[in-house]
């Protein structure tokens, strides 16, 4: 455990281990998609999840710098819909005591090894006690992929057709391994699209496709009696503080516009239960630009994730319960007027534009009279190209942190063969021993 963390679990003890509570933990650092992946997966298999994150110095002692701080990581945390409870300071080699403390049972991890400073399994403690589970690690995504691309300018993730390449008309590959990867694609994002439970659907998702309008590619809860439907977009691109803020501030702006109108009145709440059960007063649609409209206002390589993997970190966000792929960037009435659940109640947009354009983009909802502007907050100068300039200033850290996580790999090789000669030991003297 890092000196930096707090020696004893912070918050009054849970009662009893809950068979159903699980734990998860780790950095976090711009919530991106493999992180939602392993959140999604570990949350199917309980009622509960805690997500432990770890501190900016023990991250520093065992990983190297972050990108983003305490406080963002856990905005991302807390903001994604699988989570029940984000815990700050968890240490970074999961302690037995930690788990216990919260009444979690059993920690989740992916399949790839993690290890400290010293090259040991981070899980070692919980795994000796039977008490750790494992789930798929999410394909070509990680922190330092990511970084990598903002240090190399690469721009060879971008994708043309997002809708071509589900489908396996477009991407790499011979025509039967993009229908492969599309399937699986298509898969990833039914799973980010399923509800809090994270079994049943729950975000619905839609393409925009031009003249030929709205195409649904899955089916969630949609809108419910009396919400109102509002209407979001951007690029999302590196999903993160800034972006999460802003939405929150949508539904709370929403939230006070209808308890001004009696919504959580307690006739109008019991009369919800009596259909079934109370729920929220908004319906957000969250709408997603394409890799080459971003890249057209921005240049250079952005976006730095690609349609697919923004919209991905779009859809975990519990403030969000719409998807829309391919949203144009200038919001016009066609578009509005062709909406699925009928032209937004609101159009709302933040209090800066990181994408300039010589034209008012918001000039048909505003000409409509259903316009609204969230005001300023403490993270709305949290973009893209704020993280961005992060890793650049401090570029000679990260690009440190990239030779050491190829280090650490070998390291973690080096332990993961030595646990596989130690398995094959124990199977050979428990059949001996029969």
């Amino acid at each position: 455990m890092s000196a930096t963390d707090p020696v004893n679990p912070p918050g009054e003890p849970a009662p009893e281990l809950l068979e159903g509570r699980l734990w998860v933990d780790g950095c976090f650092d711009f919530f991106h998609h493999g992180h939602a992946g392993a959140v999604v997966q570990a949350r199917q298999l309980g009622d509960e999840l805690y997500v432990g994150v770890h501190s900016d110095e023990a991250i520093l002692e065992n990983k190297g710098p972050t990108v983003m701080n305490l406080k963002e990581r856990l905005m991302a945390t807390d903001a994604c819909r699988w989570v029940t409870k984000s815990i700050p300071y968890a240490p970074y080699v999961t302690q037995l005591d930690w788990i216990t403390h919260y009444g979690c049972k059993y920690v989740v991890h992916g399949d790839d090894i993690t290890s400290d400073g010293s090259g040991e399994d981070c899980y070692r403690f919980v795994k000796a006690a039977d008490r750790f589970k494992v789930v798929k690690r999410t394909p070509s995504i990680s922190t330092t992929d990511l970084v990598g691309r903002m240090l190399l300018c690469t721009r060879g993730h971008f994708i043309k057709s997002l809708q071509k390449t589900l489908e396996g008309e477009e991407g790499p590959g011979t025509a039967e391994e993009r229908k492969k990867e599309g399937e699986a694609m298509k898969e990833r994002i039914r799973l980010y699209a399923a509800d809090e439970t994270a079994k049943q659907p729950g975000v619905e998702v839609w393409f925009w496709s031009g003249e030929n309008g709205f195409d649904k590619l899955f089916g969630g809860i949609g809108p419910k009696i009396g919400q109102r439907v509002v209407y979001v977009d951007g690029g999302f691109d590196l999903f993160s503080s800034g972006h999460i803020e802003f939405l929150k501030m949508v539904v709370e702006a929403e939230e006070e516009l209808a308890r001004r109108d009696g919504w959580y009145s307690e006739q109008n709440v019991n009369e919800r239960k009596g259909k079934g059960e109370d729920y929220g007063p908004v319906f957000v649609a969250a709408g997603v630009h394409d890799d080459d409209v971003i890249n057209k206002w921005k240049g250079v390589n952005y976006p730095i994730m690609n349609i697919y993997e923004r919209g991905l970190c779009v859809l975990q966000c519990r403030y969000v319960n719409a998807v829309i792929f391919g949203a144009p960037f200038e919001p016009t009435k066609e578009y509005l007027a062709k909406f699925p659940w009928s032209t937004p109640d609101a159009v709302y947009h933040g209090p800066t534009s990181f994408m300039p354009s010589t034209k008012d983009v918001y000039a048909a909802p505003k000409e409509m009279g259903i316009y609204r502007e969230i005001g300023h907050h403490e993270f709305e100068e949290v973009n893209a190209g704020t993280i961005v300039q992060r890793i650049m200033k401090s570029r000679d850290l990260y690009e440190a942190r990239q030779r050491a996580k190829g280090m650490k790999a070998d390291i973690e090789a080096a332990h993961k063969e030595r646990e596989l000669l130690e398995e094959e030991q124990r199977k050979k003297e428990e059949k001996l021993q029969k």
